[in-house]
């Protein structure tokens, strides 16, 4: 895969593909097995994988950096596809925010730039 392959449409197919297997058969598949064992575990598997990519960075290895940070983001669209939400809805939200400094982004949401 070339680095131009790696942009909004890989994160399109791999949403799309998640969404496929939804409803396949949890024996089967295991993105069929999260949606079945419903959205405590999927939040679940997500704080893992966030965990996972942290311990990772902290151990300074780039290479299981972007292995977490996959897995990661995979299961991080099992979430979003789990409650409703859409890639084009997260684009839209980082289209919103470009060229709006993050310490006035972070202020005007909660009133608190830490």
């Amino acid at each position: 895969m070339t680095e131009e392959t790696l942009n909004g449409e890989a994160i399109d197919r791999l949403f799309a593909l998640i969404e496929e297997r939804r409803t396949a058969d949890p024996d089967e598949s295991y993105t069929a097995k999260l949606f079945s064992r419903g959205r405590s575990k999927i939040l679940q598997k997500t704080g893992e994988e966030a965990v996972e990519t942290i311990i990772a960075a902290m151990a300074d290895d780039p290479a299981e950096v972007a292995k977490e940070s996959a897995d990661l983001i995979y299961h991080l669209l099992v979430l979003w596809s789990e409650t409703g939400v859409r890639p084009h809805d997260v684009y839209a939200e980082l289209a919103r925010r470009e060229g709006t400094s993050g310490l006035e982004e972070k202020k005007g949401r909660n009133g608190n730039a830490d």
